[in-house]
């Protein structure tokens, strides 16, 4: 039975196939979750991912992680926030589905997921939240082949929403 767990700390630390980078168009580091990433992955990731010649909103895309405990980067570019008007629910889906679906096809058992586009992004949090267990909840349900798939909440206010809600989940 596949599982959904919540992780609070620093998703350059998991011991997991593949961990999930929020990452900008260009995949070449950015700030938060992104730039954490490639400075702990090292140099060598900046290299791969200039060959991938970027990545679109919603879409995904694997690199191999370096210097990371995980195997695998699935980087996915998350919406910026722009009032809900620019479709920006469906793309936060996208990210979670697909980066999901790379997973599958790469016959990986756990993945872990920051909380997409919810820093400089903008993307209001509780709504983020609800897409990202909805989203993975349902592909779980749908292949039963990721054993795991983690959410590492940094802060404390994701934590807390992710918690809140997960445990609504079990409840349902």
């Amino acid at each position: 039975m596949p599982q959904i767990e919540l992780v609070k700390g620093d998703i350059t630390k998991m011991e997991v196939e593949a961990i999930v980078n929020a990452a900008n168009k260009s995949l070449l580091g950015g700030g938060g979750v992104d730039g954490a990433i490639h400075r702990a992955s090292g140099p060598e990731l900046l290299d791969e991912c200039r060959a991938l010649n970027g990545c679109e909103t919603g879409e995904a895309k694997i690199t191999r992680s370096y210097n990371l405990p995980a195997k695998y980067i699935i980087h996915t570019v998350g919406p910026v926030w722009n009032g809900g008007t620019k479709n920006e629910p469906q793309l936060l889906t996208n990210c979670y589905k697909n980066s999901l679906q790379i997973a599958l096809d790469k016959k990986l058992a756990t993945v872990a997921f920051p909380n997409i586009s919810t820093g400089v992004y903008g993307f209001p949090k509780e709504m983020a939240a609800d897409i990202a267990i909805r989203t993975v909840n349902n592909f779980l349900n749908q292949s039963k082949k990721i054993k795991s798939v983690y959410f590492v909440c940094f802060d404390e206010e994701n934590y807390n929403l992710y918690k809140e809600k997960l445990i609504k989940l079990t409840l349902e």
